[in-house]
């Protein structure tokens, strides 16, 4: 063993788990076995494995592999055999280990509990961040949510001990900063209940966020299965420098890629710019690969990512890496399916928004184009931290800005806050100094936690329905998204240009060119900042805020009370009844954007998390009506009343009425929230269909309870001629809380969705051929009715067996040529 796993392992003896781990950094012999984390000494890192799959797999495909490929198919459960195409074969994989945030970990927890197993099958961990509504301020904060959501965190920390799951108390920090600081290395596997898993890229690890009943397979110890991922280069040269960042990086891909451009990819950077990035910088990057859809984002193992190792006290991990190197970064000669370049000397600062976080301009435009847009340029509060943005270098980058205006007398004009990444991250600097300028300047410190980046803000500077400006270090801006106030326009840019921002308190204030006006009336510019991208110390610890899990939990007792309004146990959904569903209203057809956040809402409805009844009240609450151009206002078909669409769905189920949605492109987009998919579900909801599903969404839906999701063709007038579909489709089998699916039989699908293959040509499509009601109408507005007919057989259950699906008038589908449909069957 190890050194410093001996030690740790003497230490924990002696102290009987009672402080916090301080930072050690032993120097390791050749091949010894070295923990995954500090956290679980006998837990280790296996390269051996890794290197083996990827030699068994280079010599089937015979080619250079790109990083991306090899550390996935160096986790492949059987990678002798397993097909790999990219983009079309489904892979089945061993993750190293799963990361749940509180928020989704309750349901995952549920899901886990009523799987009957004793422990989880690999390493887990729960990370309390959702639930710490910003306020008054960190402390005060803190204590609130402990005391509001004591019942939430009680029963994850009772699941935790009781199964073997690692809990991070309220006040540790953000899942993701943990992650890095403690958890993610170079060649991991890592899954977590967030869409913001992929920061652990910057590490070197493969870091996906899912939906809890992926997580729950993993825990399970079942092969996690990936559509196998595309892989899209990114290749950096020059250097940054001045005012341009690490974010800039993300911001311009953004702009370049959309937020779909990155579906079913993997966005692998390289090339000799990697070097000139810290390692929490390549952290950011990799983090809001997220919004471009991205699988995840990935750099290779490099000197930034060892030293950073190093200062956290991981410099085993680092010195075991540099034997294996070779598997950590890309063959020579490898093949991307599609290349940008960008050159970090020319890049510019930028500033991607509002109401999308790919709307991209250089931050010398943005004041320009906000007035000629009308958007205010008059900056509300300027907000910095969260996972994309709060390491110890985002903070002093920010306090450097912050305290040249402070020696000019100024402060900031807008509101300011900050929010630390960790409780490590929170220690160290206010020991250095930087929390302190950065309160000096104007700015609240926040808790260590997610709070307004994902709506847990309680605002009071504005009302609801004023139009504003916000400016963000944060990742994600959708309409609402961090205030519920659908007027908000918030954008997204680096810490150091949001402090400036802040400062000026306009949108119109470029800092590399323009110039403040300090209180002694003397006209002065900005300097671009500097700071280390690491404490020339060690990192402060702080608070010790882990809980271990103990031995043996078997005695550890888990409460859900029937009358709880915070958690509720799950029932299995109904099962189809063989029948085919025709004349199936429609609740919404929504118009334009649908993301997570329209469909299952965060902020307030972050508490209800773990109780599907409760929460499936806020279903698409944020989605616009096309027929009357409102969110939560769609008509009852039935009584041809207009009412909220929660309440609308609920008396459809109530009247024993199937029902379906219509969305649009890219439906899904944004968080790992499986409560997007399971709402529609719970609530009588039997079809969702799309132009395209976005990726994580995708998965998500998957999961639910026996969803087939296959593209859909119709014709839109006589004259288009049905094609033969032939996509790669999926049966998913299983019911929700992993109870076995009496229609399947195989042992290894006793899990939340497992997967069973269909061949394409075992899928029939057909479309017949009718004349449009109204051929003259816009396309959004035409009746499609009857012309959607779709039939299906799955030869491993039911032979033989098939359903129509056919869809009143009432608000049917835009005439397109390619939907996308999922059927919870």
């Amino acid at each position: 063993m190890a050194p410093y796993c001996l030690l740790a392992a003497s230490l924990r003896h002696a102290l009987n788990g009672g402080i916090r781990r301080y930072h050690v950094a032993p120097v390791l012999s050749q091949r010894a076995n070295v923990a995954m984390s500090h956290f679980e000494p006998n837990e280790y890192i296996n390269y051996e494995k890794l290197e083996k799959n990827i030699n068994i797999v280079r010599k089937r495909l015979d080619r250079p592999l790109t990083l991306s490929e090899k550390i996935v198919y160096g986790h492949l459960d059987d990678p002798a055999k397993q097909e790999i195409e990219r983009g079309k074969t489904y892979l089945r994989l061993r993750p190293d280990r799963v990361a749940m945030q509180d928020a989704t970990a309750q349901m995952a927890m549920l899901q886990f509990i009523s799987s009957g197993l004793p422990k989880v099958a690999v390493p887990s961990t729960i990370h309390c961040d959702h639930l710490i509504e910003a306020q008054s301020g960190g402390e005060k904060d803190l204590r609130r949510a402990k005391d509001i959501n004591q019942e939430v965190y009680n029963f994850l920390a009772t699941a935790g001990a009781k199964y073997g799951v690692g809990f991070w108390k309220p006040g540790s920090g953000i899942i993701h900063q943990i992650i890095l600081e403690n958890y993610s290395y170079p060649g991991v596997m890592l899954i977590g209940t967030d869409s913001h898993t992929p920061n652990g890229g910057g590490l070197g690890g493969i870091c996906i966020g899912v939906g809890g009943a992926d997580a729950v397979d993993v825990m399970a110890g079942i092969p996690w299965e990936l559509k196998c991922p595309k892989v899209i280069g990114v290749k950096l040269t020059g250097k940054l420098s001045g005012w341009s960042s690490p974010k800039d990086v993300i911001l311009k891909v953004a702009g370049i890629l959309t937020v779909k451009g990155g579906t079913g990819a993997i966005i692998e950077y390289h090339g000799p710019g990697v070097d000139s990035i810290s390692c929490t910088g390549m952290a950011t990057i990799c983090n809001m690969g997220a919004e471009i859809g991205a699988t995840t984002s990935i750099f290779p193992y490099n000197e930034r990512m060892k030293k950073y190792l190093g200062k956290t006290g991981r410099a085993d991990i680092a010195a075991l890496a540099d034997e294996f190197k070779q598997h950590l970064v890309p063959d020579s000669g490898c093949q991307y399916d599609q290349v940008i370049e960008i050159n970090l000397s020319e890049l510019k600062p930028h500033i991607n928004g509002p109401f999308t976080p790919d709307l991209a301009h250089p931050v010398s435009d943005i004041g320009a184009v906000a007035e000629k847009e009308g958007w205010p340029v008059d900056i509300r509060v300027g907000l910095i931290g969260s996972c994309t943005n709060s390491s110890y270098e985002d903070m002093g980058r920010s306090a450097a800005v912050a305290k040249q205006a402070l020696a000019h007398g100024l402060k900031c004009k807008s509101k300011f806050t900050i929010t630390p990444g960790s409780e490590q991250i929170r220690a160290t600097i206010e020991r250095d100094g930087y929390a302190q300028i950065l309160r000096d300047v104007g700015g609240l410190v926040l808790a260590n936690a997610c709070g307004p980046c994902i709506g847990q803000w309680d605002r009071k500077d504005i009302k609801k329905g004023e139009k504003n400006t916000i400016v963000t270090s944060y990742n994600r801006n959708f309409t609402g998204r961090n205030d519920a106030n659908p007027e908000t326009h918030a954008f997204v840019t680096s810490p150091e240009i949001v402090t400036a921002l802040s400062i000026a308190g306009t949108l119109k204030f470029n800092p590399e060119t323009d110039y403040l006006t300090g209180t002694d009336g003397k006209k002065f510019k900005l300097e671009a900042p500097d700071a280390d991208e690491l404490p020339k110390l060690e990192f402060d610890p702080g608070q010790d805020t882990y809980q271990y899990p103990p031995k043996d939990g078997s005695g550890q007792h888990v409460d859900v009370s029937p009358t709880s309004q915070r958690l509720q146990l799950l029932e299995p959904f109904d099962k189809w009844d063989g029948k085919d569903l025709e004349d199936m209203l429609i609740l919404i057809k929504v118009k334009g954007k649908c993301t997570t956040d329209h469909i299952s809402a965060a902020g307030p409805w972050l508490k209800f998390r773990g109780h599907l009844d409760n929460i499936s009240n806020n279903l698409l609450i944020g989605a616009i009506n096309i027929e009357n151009g409102k969110a939560n206002s769609v008509r009852n078909a039935l009584t041809q009343e207009f009412g909220p669409v929660p309440d609308t769905a609920r008396y459809y189920k109530k009247m024993g009425v199937k029902w379906a949605v219509i969305g649009d492109e890219n439906y899904g987009e944004g968080s790992s929230r499986e409560h997007a998919a399971l709402e529609p579900r719970h609530l009588g909801g039997r079809v969702i269909i799309t132009k395209s599903f976005a990726r994580i969404h995708d998965r998500v839906v998957a999961l639910v309870r026996n969803p087939v999701r296959y593209p859909l063709r119709y014709a839109t007038n006589s004259r288009n001629q049905p094609e033969e579909a032939r996509p790669a489709a999926s049966h998913f089998c299983g019911s929700s809380g992993l109870q076995q699916d009496s229609s399947c039989g195989q042992a290894e699908h006793r899990g939340a969705g497992r997967l069973c293959s269909w061949k394409a040509s075992e899928m029939h499509h057909q479309a017949p051929q009718r004349e449009p009601r109204n051929n003259h109408v816009e396309p959004h507005l035409q009746r499609v009715t009857d012309r959607v007919v779709s039939s299906w057989q799955c030869p491993e259950q039911n032979e033989g067996a098939a359903a129509e699906i056919k869809l009143s008038a009432h608000n049917a589908p835009s005439a397109l040529d390619s939907i996308q449909l999922w059927h919870f069957s």
